[in-house]
């Protein structure tokens, strides 16, 4: 962010929209990943929900599973402050938080359904966070989220992380969110996943109108992109883009320890991401810019979640978003194999 940087960013509250599928929804090209507002103090959590929404972002995303019911909790001491139509938040199901005891009880329980599991990596919370993908937990799921949210409406439920529960989440989880959503309590159906994989067969099943898809269409992992952007395209199925910096790596400098899907950044993708870093320094583009516009340029892409811990990560976010990017990079990029 130095030398001409300053004539090469225009920062705009009036942020760039996309619609979701054949929705009415319209998003901005960056929302607020609510992830990390779950192990945020109240008072820094609520000042980056003030940034992101003076900086025009209208996108808010959250799930019961992020610290166990307290990002949706912050978002509950904030979002209701405002004008319900100058926003759109979504939230997700396939998750329940249960005390300890009934934790225990859903998971010893030989004739419990095989679709309630304990999350290991919730097991630090006080509270239990359980698999649920049936009806019952659905609606369970979106009444308790409405009730940590203080507000009336969510706008977009993704089923959440259904790796081990594709049956179930076609056969019970999709047809309560279809219902739902012809009643009106809802207004766009999706599913949030790490892989693209089981995406691709709900696109091709039909009911979907988005994809929160984390960490496979980036610089770095577009594993995506020949299957699953293309048919989401004919099927105008929106994508979504989480961790667009994959966890880190790309939101570094490379001078220094990064993490890549949350576990240290292998020695190949550290030398790939350098010649990456070396072709932006080239063109006078921070790598974080590059990370963060390289999804937003496919036609299935309606916006990017970053998920911010500061109100400075914010204004960062904003600006990269806003940076100016030469298309020779891209096309350097790809002559050097760099990305498809």
């Amino acid at each position: 962010m130095e030398r001409n940087s300053k004539d090469k960013i225009t920062l705009s509250k009036n942020l760039e929209k996309n619609t979701i599928g054949n929705t009415d929804l319209k998003i901005t090209k960056i929302g607020m990943g609510g992830a990390p507002l779950g192990h945020l103090d109240e008072i820094t959590a609520i000042k980056t929900l003030e940034k992101a929404y003076e900086s025009g972002i209208n996108y808010f995303d959250t799930a019961p599973l992020y610290g166990a019911g307290n990002s949706e909790k912050l978002y509950g001491k904030f979002l209701p402050n405002l004008d319900r139509s100058s926003f759109v938040l979504s939230s997700k199901v396939g998750r329940l938080i249960l005390p300890e005891y009934e934790a225990k009880k859903h998971v010893s329980n030989e004739d419990v359904t095989p679709a309630l599991d304990t999350n290991l990596k919730a097991s630090s919370y006080k509270n239990n966070v359980v698999f649920n993908f049936t009806r019952d937990g659905v609606l369970r799921s979106i009444e308790e989220s409405l009730k940590r949210l203080n507000i009336d409406s969510i706008d977009i439920i993704f089923i959440h992380d259904p790796d081990d529960y594709y049956e179930m989440a076609i056969d019970e989880t999709l047809p309560t969110l279809i219902e739902l959503k012809k009643q009106g309590v809802i207004k766009a159906i999706g599913a949030g996943m790490n892989e693209w994989e089981m995406p691709l067969k709900f696109a091709e099943s039909g009911g979907f109108d988005c994809f929160l898809l984390a960490g496979r269409y980036t610089l770095l992992d577009y594993s995506a992109l020949d299957k699953l952007l293309p048919t989401c395209a004919e099927n105008e199925i929106s994508i979504i883009i989480g961790g667009p910096y994959n966890s880190g790596i790309l939101a570094s400098d490379l001078s220094r320890s990064t993490t890549y899907f949350y576990e240290p950044s292998p020695k190949e993708v550290i030398e790939k991401a350098k010649k990456i870093k070396k072709i932006c320094d080239k063109y006078d583009v921070p790598l974080k810019a590059a990370a963060l516009q390289f999804g937003l340029n496919h036609s299935s892409v309606a916006s990017t979640i970053p998920g911010p811990r500061s109100p400075e990560e914010i204004e960062e976010n904003i600006k990269m978003l806003s940076y100016e990017i030469d298309s020779e990079l891209w096309i350097e990029l790809k002559n050097n194999n760099l990305i498809p």
